[in-house]
């Protein structure tokens, strides 16, 4: 969806969302989100009461149902979904951004966890809540595909952990070998924990 299509609040959480995954939430300044926003100057305190920590936790959240809605869409794709099929797919996603646009850009949540965690207890807070949920559908498809509720959960992380750090060292080396390497290395692993089908 274009950015000109959200209403102002909407287009400054997206763009919020694009600009800390580029630049990190410390060089995000409110005046580059409004005007990457094309919001009125004034609309930012309006909607935004809590400054740019609630500014940074809405993004957050933003990019933790985004990639939620993903899940869904990689699934829609696949003729016969698996385990390695859906991590492949979430791997391609960033493999192909960063063949065709660099490697400018990584995880908007990870980038606010690094940046403040630590700091601000609602950032740590809303990146733990996008975590969860992403891997939530990531976990549910898991189980619709034969593995056991008990262990879904468990591969859900391994799946979005070893991707997310996978995105750090493709954006460290300016080379997707890293992603690459963990759709070919983990797809067996997580085929495994898939019951045979009868």
């Amino acid at each position: 969806m274009a950015v000109s299509r959200r209403g102002p609040r909407e287009r400054m959480v997206f763009s919020a969302a694009q600009l800390i995954r580029r630049d990190g939430v410390a060089a995000t300044g409110l005046r580059d989100v409004v005007e990457h926003a094309q919001a009125p100057r004034g609309s930012l305190r309006h909607y935004f009461p809590g400054g740019k920590e609630q500014l940074v936790n809405e993004a957050v959240e933003w990019a933790g149902h985004y990639a939620a809605k993903r899940v869904a869409r990689f699934l829609a794709e696949m003729p016969e979904p698996s385990p390695s099929r859906l991590f492949e797919a979430m791997v391609r996603q960033w493999t192909d951004e960063y063949r065709s646009a660099g490697f400018a850009t990584g995880c908007p949540v990870v980038a606010a966890t690094v940046d403040r965690a630590g700091s601000a207890e609602s950032t740590r807070q809303a990146t733990a809540a996008a975590f969860a949920a992403w891997n939530r559908p990531v976990a549910r498809a898991l189980t619709e595909m034969g593995v056991p509720s008990g262990r879904a959960a468990s591969l859900a992380t391994l799946m979005i952990s070893a991707l997310e750090g996978a995105i750090v060292i493709a954006r460290a080396e300016r080379d997707v070998r890293a992603l690459e390497t963990v759709a070919r290395e983990l797809g067996p692993v997580l085929d495994a924990g898939a019951a045979p089908r009868d």
